[in-house]
C-alpha cells in the first residue's frame, strides 16, 4: 500500500472500536512495516509514521495505564 497520486495514503484506515463518534479520534493504517496515524477530522493533513515496534510499545503502554498520569496532570492545569 502506498500514497495515492495526491501524496496521501488512501487505504486501510481505521478508528478504535470504542470511538465515541464525536470527531475527536485518530485513525491508524498499517503499511509496509510502519503504522500511519492521522487526525480523523483532518484526514488530508499531516500523517505521522511510526515503526511497527514503536507503535506496539505505545499501544501496550496505553493498555497498561502507563500514560494515565498525564490525564491526571491535565485535570489540574
Amino acid at each position: 500500500m502506498s500514497p495515492n497520486e495526491t501524496g496521501f495514503y488512501s487505504g486501510g484506515w481505521r478508528k478504535a472500536r470504542r470511538s465515541m463518534g464525536n470527531g475527536e479520534c485518530v485513525e491508524v493504517a498499517p503499511t509496509g512495516g510502519k503504522v500511519l496515524v492521522r487526525d480523523s477530522k483532518a484526514a488530508h493533513s499531516t500523517v505521522l509514521s511510526y515503526s511497527t515496534g514503536t507503535w506496539e510499545s505505545f499501544v501496550s503502554g496505553a493498555k497498561h495505564g502507563d500514560f494515565d498520569v498525564l490525564k491526571l496532570l491535565f485535570l489540574f492545569l
